[in-house]
Parts: C-alpha cells; sequence; structure tokens
C-alpha cells in the first residue's frame, strides 16, 4: 500500500470512518465533509497525520486541509477505498445543512449569497483604490492629483472609475441573480428583477433624499394608489426579499403549470407579480428598514467609535469562528453606496493579526510539519484567506488567537477614532489599503502596523509565559 493510500485510509478513520459520512468533495486546497456525527472525529489523531495541515468546523461542513494539487489525488483515492460516489459542493452544502440549527441556516443563506458575487465586489474595491491613487489630491504631489498635474490619464482614470461603479449601479443585478439561484429559482430571472429595480426610467436612490426634500418624487397612478417611482440602486434588502418572493412564485407556478405553456406562463406572471409587489409594498417597506439599520449602525460608531472599534474589531474573529461575519457582508455593502464602510477596514486588520499570530507560531514550535503549517497559513491570512491560520494554528493552541483578538481589538479602536472608512469591500488583508479612502491612509497604515507587530511579539510572550508554567 502507497503512502497515498495509507494516509487517505487513516483520514478515513479520522473523521469516524466510511459510515459516518453523509456526502464529501473538495475545493483547491481542503477535503470538505458533510458527516453524519462529528463527535465521533479524532482530531488528534487527524492533525498527526503528515498529509494533513489542519481541520475545522464551520458551517456544518467538517474540513481537512490537504494543499493544493495533492488533495485532488487524496479526494479520488478516497472515493476509490470508500465506494462514496463523488459529490459536488451544492450536495455537500445540502447534506450539511441537516446539522445546522434554524439562525445557523439563515447566516449559511446569507452566505450562499453574498460569497458567489464577491469576486465582482472586491474587484471594484480594488479598481477604486487605483482611481484614487490617480485622482486623489495630496498623495503625490502636495495639494494636487495626478490627473491634475498629467491630464492626459483623466480620461483612463475615468474608464477606472466607470468599471469599477458597475458592480454596485448594477449591485441588485448580481444580488437578484445569486439569491433566486439559491432560492431555487432562474438566476436569469434574478438577474432581469435585479436590473428592473435600477431601471434608468426610475429616480436614482442616490437622489432620493433631495428630491423628497424639494417634494419632487415621480409616481404612478394604479387605480387611484400612488406609488412612488424610485430605484433601488445600492440597497440590499429590496433585492433580497424580492428574489425570494420571485423564486417561490416560479417554484409554486412550475409545478402546477402544463410544461407545454410554461414559457408563456411562469415568467411572465412571476415577474409581473413580483415586480408589483416590488414597487407597491417590498420596497418602500425594505427600503426604509434598510437605511434604518445603516443609520442605527452610523450613529453608533459617531458616539462611541472607540467601543465600536473595539468591540467589532476584537470580536470579528470570533464572528467567522461561528460563520456569522457573513451577516455583516450586507452591512458593508449599504455602508459603501452611502459614503463609505467603517466596518471593513476592521475585517482586514483581523486578518492581518491571525496571521502575525501564525507566523511568530512558526518560531515557537518545533514540530517542522506545524512550523511549515504555521507559515503557510499566515501567508494566506495576510492575502484574506485566515481559516487555516485560525483553525490550523491558532485556535489549536488558543494563545496566538487571543494574542490576534487582543490586537485588532486595539488596531479596530484606533482607525475607528480615526473615522477610518473603506470604498468597499477589497481584499482583507495586506493588499485592502487599495480599498481604503486615501485621505485615511495614514491612519490604517498605523492600525496595520499594530497588528503586524502586537500579536507577533504578544504571542512570543504568552508561549514564554505557557512554558515557564
Amino acid at each position: 500500500m502507497s503512502s497515498l493510500e495509507q494516509s487517505t485510509k487513516e483520514i478515513v478513520e479520522a473523521v469516524g470512518g466510511k459510515e459516518n459520512i453523509a456526502a464529501a468533495t473538495h475545493c483547491v486546497t481542503r477535503l470538505r465533509f458533510a458527516l453524519k456525527d462529528e463527535s465521533l472525529v479524532d482530531e488528534e489523531k487527524l492533525n498527526n497525520l503528515d498529509l494533513v495541515k489542519g481541520s475545522f468546523s464551520t458551517n456544518g461542513q467538517f474540513q481537512v486541509v490537504i494543499g493544493q494539487g495533492t488533495v485532488d489525488k487524496v479526494y479520488k483515492e478516497m472515493v476509490s477505498q470508500t465506494g462514496i460516489g463523488e459529490a459536488s459542493k451544492e450536495d455537500v452544502k445540502k447534506a450539511s445543512e441537516e446539522n445546522l440549527n434554524p439562525i445557523q441556516r439563515a447566516i449559511k443563506t446569507l452566505a450562499d449569497i453574498f460569497i458567489p458575487i464577491l469576486p465582482a465586489i472586491v474587484t471594484a474595491g480594488l479598481l477604486m483604490g487605483i482611481n484614487n491613487i490617480l485622482t486623489g489630491p495630496g498623495i503625490f504631489f502636495d495639494e494636487t492629483s495626478v490627473v491634475d498635474e498629467f491630464p492626459q490619464w483623466a480620461d483612463l482614470a475615468s474608464i477606472i472609475n466607470l468599471i469599477a461603479n458597475t458592480s454596485f449601479v448594477f449591485l441588485p443585478g448580481l444580488i437578484g441573480w445569486s439569491a433566486v439561484n439559491r432560492f431555487g429559482g432562474s438566476p436569469l430571472l434574478g438577474i432581469v428583477l435585479g436590473l428592473m429595480l435600477v431601471h434608468p426610467d426610475l429616480l436614482n436612490a442616490w437622489g432620493y433624499g433631495s428630491a423628497a426634500a424639494e417634494g419632487e418624487i415621480p409616481t404612478w397612478d394604479l387605480f387611484g394608489l400612488a406609488v412612488q417611482k424610485i430605484g433601488y440602486q445600492g440597497q440590499v434588502l429590496p433585492i433580497l426579499v424580492a428574489s425570494y418572493v420571485l423564486a417561490k412564485i416560479e417554484i409554486f407556478l412550475r409545478k402546477r403549470v402544463p410544461d407545454g405553456i410554461q414559457l408563456l406562463v411562469v415568467a411572465p406572471v412571476a415577474l409581473l407579480v413580483t415586480g408589483f409587489a416590488s414597487f407597491i409594498l417590498i420596497g418602500p417597506v425594505t427600503f426604509f428598514i434598510g437605511n434604518l439599520l445603516t443609520d442605527g449602525v452610523i450613529s453608533i460608531f459617531d458616539n462611541f467609535a472607540a467601543i465600536g472599534g473595539l468591540l467589532y474589531g476584537g470580536l470579528y474573529a470570533l464572528l467567522v469562528v461561528t460563520g456569522m461575519h457573513h451577516t455583516f457582508l450586507a452591512v458593508d455593502l449599504q455602508l459603501a453606496n452611502e459614503g463609505g464602510t467603517f466596518l471593513w477596514p476592521m475585517l482586514a486588520l483581523s486578518n492581518i493579526a491571525q496571521g502575525s499570530a501564525a507566523l511568530a507560531m512558526m518560531f515557537v514550535l518545533k514540530d517542522e510539519k506545524q512550523k511549515g503549517l504555521s507559515l503557510t497559513s499566515a501567508v494566506s491570512a495576510y492575502l484574506g484567506i485566515t481559516e487555516p491560520a485560525m483553525f490550523g494554528v491558532n485556535l489549536r493552541f488558543r494563545y496566538p488567537f487571543i494574542a490576534a483578538i487582543v490586537s485588532s481589538a486595539i488596531a479596530g479602536l484606533f482607525i475607528s477614532i480615526n473615522g477610518v472608512k473603506a470604498y468597499t469591500i477589497g481584499v482583507g488583508g495586506l493588499p485592502g489599503f487599495l480599498s481604503i479612502q486615501s485621505e485615511y491612509w495614514g491612519s490604517f497604515f498605523i492600525g496595520m502596523a499594530i497588528v503586524l507587530v502586537v500579536p507577533f511579539v504578544l504571542t512570543f510572550i504568552l508561549a514564554k509565559v505557557k512554558k515557564e508554567k
């Protein structure tokens, strides 16, 4: 038996045997299991295997970090040994949901909706950063910008800005596609629904405030009922609720309408009913609720910036452990469309803090395998992916995790006091400064210095104290 075959056999045994595996798949670096009973997992045995770089449980899935390239070979060998059929990520998601309570399922639903559109949002954030470098005064010159000094660059900056803003102008279209797909409907109808809510014939949502103050909000007259003719650019809640309604109507109709006339009935009726419901009820109600929630968050940080930064900066890593961090994606996107998000910069610093603590463990630990895992997971965290560092290193030894969250809390307090904002969500690590509004770069870099140095030093101190005890 080859070493790969033996290691695969031991992985299966460590997760409770093939009888405990409901479904399994893999991503670029990890095996993903939906287990019937996670209490049967022997994590000590699993993590001591040479092939395994770490393991953790999240959103009802038990994940084993193997490494790029090797994970594919291990997965194929596991399928061969156990007879378990190859499953898609969607199959594992459905199987893993049986282990979740209602709150966890709601959080997972939000994650399933927002994670697929993150590449577009992150890209927009990076491009906004590039545009900011070109157009922001005082970055390279005392009081002027690059385009002021070199007008020939102005059109290039304008095109970059247009490309960057597209994801936000048509954000409901992106969310509609992902949400309707998640709720079981046709993604194409979700795109149409989202674009309908930002149709150019509607009053732009960003001009709603001034139009309301001047009493110039256009309306439709539906048999005596005045319906405001406004768009929902940059809004999250209206399209989320409307997507759910659209998907449920479509599913209802598909079960009852004969196949021969479905094309003529299902989509038109579903879109028409959802469209009227969106403009008459869903849109106005959720628009009000969304603004109320956003204003509440802004008010907290306006009045209690230090406490807000300390708590969010410190607790963000714990939110990641529980999966609840996905609920803040919607808040971040909403804030981004109202002048900038002050939450996301703390996320970026929290990720860096986890990386610094993991990097310190490379020098603390003696085992070569653990040292290698600490280094690779630290690099991953510095680039915005913290799960290997958190679950593979920091939480396993506890004190580096404590060092990271304490440092992140201090940095969060500092940048919150200084009002640091990002244009939008970006790369949640060292490249994250590109998404920060240029006037806050100085404060953000100080915050970054805190989470680079303090977790590293504090982990060393805690390791020495632990050893002396």
